[in-house]
């Protein structure tokens, strides 16, 4: 058993290691498109939309390619927007059929977008928009089925949870290679048919190192999965949830604590003894409702950010290309060092671990008393970051392009660490991908904003910069929430603690 139990340790950790290899290769690599799109420029993508501007008296004629930057930021939109839409969808499709099935479509749509891209061209530049987003939709798959190995080390879930988030935000990356390797005389075709060949890599992991269903949560003893495993180490999440409840309503009941009033709570925890919250009730509830709003808002300044910043660093730079690309290059060099911020924010969810508990609190309420700092950092650093990127100066892009990946880092991995805390575990696709879903929608408004400002602005985003500035103070609301939240339950806990001391007292 001894032996067994070091294999099972160790198919853990190659599990852990080989998906955050997967997330950082392969995943997110679709928000590198600032550095992918410098070189879709210089192959002439789109080019037919430039139009020469004659200067003063005829003498000097211009460029004006502001048709060219609008067309792909829409393509940056579309993807980005499908990215997180497709999320409902795809939260079901992993609730309902699970890990194997859900990384076959995956892969699947992944394969394709990179084939896409490889086998288009210049004269067939529409084919970007159905390859970038397929190779969006293809990574966010990968990135969903991994979030469940924080499972594995429960200790450690929410560290692991925010390390794979930073490194989906660090594959942003790979796109920078790729315009290195083309500086260098390398083609993009090459380059994006190896990416493409890579996908044999995710289908003998998605074989040998993952379970065809879920990983649960807590762990069973002498879990194990894989091609070694049989019928009989496959488990329920739900299931677990009913039983894990059941047992803590149990205990709770043969304490004598009976006759002590209940405790106050959100809508989204445990309703009856051994229920699991419905998923209506999950998101009717006010923590998903100032869930949404913080996500939303913080996600729509980092897409028209994304979207924006070649042009934005054009006008900054008087359309300077070799400054353009130095800038660029920067901007790509700090996504890399995503995979190194995230683990800040799990470590920061993660910091009470090992700590007793308070008497009659429990592990939940533990873990969503320590996420109201996250929270409140993660709001603070994309308050700083709208600040710095509403300053027309270029020298100071370098400290935005770090507060931007900083904050990038803690949001997304905030995002599915505090659902996986705050709600039960088998709700946890189909909350991930709605709220995932409907922040896309609010995110659509990024095209409007960049029409805004090539149009009516005259390429000057200062005062939609300055909007969102002013609209991203809302996004406070949510730590404050949880926050007086964890407070009030622990005051009614105290409070109903004193009551059963004095009727056990009176029925002495």
């Amino acid at each position: 058993m001894q032996g067994h139990e070091v294999g099972t340790r160790l198919r853990y950790r190659l599990t852990l290691a080989s998906g955050m290899l997967e997330c950082l290769c392969f995943a997110g690599v679709v928000f590198g498109f600032a550095s992918l799109m410098f070189v879709l420029k210089e192959d002439g993508y789109f080019s037919q939309l430039c139009t020469s501007v004659p200067g003063i008296n005829d003498t000097l004629t211009s460029t004006d390619c502001s048709k060219q930057d609008e067309q792909f930021s829409l393509v940056f939109t579309i993807a980005s927007f499908l990215n997180n839409f497709l999320n409902l969808v795809n939260g079901y499709l992993f609730d309902r059929f699970g890990t194997m099935v859900t990384r076959l479509l995956g892969i699947c749509l992944y394969t394709t977008g990179t084939l896409l891209v490889a086998f288009s061209s210049a004269a067939f530049s529409e084919l970007l928009f159905p390859a970038l987003s397929c190779i969006a939709v293809g990574g966010i798959l990968l990135l969903l089925t991994n979030m469940q190995v924080g499972n594995l080390f429960a200790a450690h879930r929410s560290t692991i949870i925010t390390l794979y988030n930073g490194a989906f935000d660090s594959s942003s990356t790979v796109f920078l290679i790729f315009k290195l390797l083309y500086e260098q005389g390398v083609s993009l075709r090459t380059s994006f048919l190896v990416l493409s060949s890579c996908s044999i890599i995710l289908l003998l992991r998605t074989f040998l190192l993952m379970p065809r269903t879920h990983i649960p949560y807590p762990l069973p003893q002498y879990y194990t999965y894989g091609p070694s495993c049989g019928q009989g180490n496959t488990y329920n999440v739900e299931q677990f949830e009913r039983m894990r409840d059941g047992a803590m309503a149990a205990s709770q009941e043969s304490s004598g604590t009976d006759n002590v009033p209940p405790v106050p709570e959100d809508r989204a925890e445990v309703q009856d003894s051994g229920k699991v919250a419905s998923f209506r009730s999950c998101v009717l509830s006010w923590f998903f409702l100032w869930h949404l709003v913080w996500l939303s808002i913080m996600q729509l300044r980092h897409y028209l950010f994304i979207g924006t910043l070649n042009p934005m660093l054009n006008r900054l730079a008087n359309n300077d290309p070799s400054l353009v690309s130095q800038y660029t290059n920067a901007f790509a060099m700090t996504q890399l060092c995503g995979v190194l911020c995230a683990p800040w924010n799990g470590l920061i969810m993660d910091r009470h671990k090992g700590k007793p508990l308070a008497p009659g609190e429990t592990e939940r309420e533990a873990d969503l008393r320590s996420s109201s700092l996250s929270l409140f950092l993660t709001s603070l650093q994309c308050l700083l970051f709208s600040v710095c990127a509403a300053v027309p100066l270029l020298p100071l892009q370098y400290l935005t392009f770090i507060l931007q990946v900083l904050n990038r880092s803690f949001l997304y991995g905030g995002n599915a660490a505090f659902i996986s805390i705050a709600f039960p575990a088998c709700h946890f696709g189909k909350l991930y991908g709605l709220v995932m879903s409907i922040s896309a929608v609010f995110s659509l408004l990024q095209y409007p904003c960049f029409a805004l400002v090539r149009g009516t602005l005259g390429g000057d985003p200062f005062y939609v910069d300055i909007a969102l500035t002013l609209l991203t103070l809302l996004v406070f609301i949510h730590p404050v929430y949880v926050f007086v939240h964890c407070r009030n339950v622990a005051r009614h806990r105290e409070e109903n603690t004193q009551t059963g001391i004095k009727m056990a007292e009176a029925k002495l």
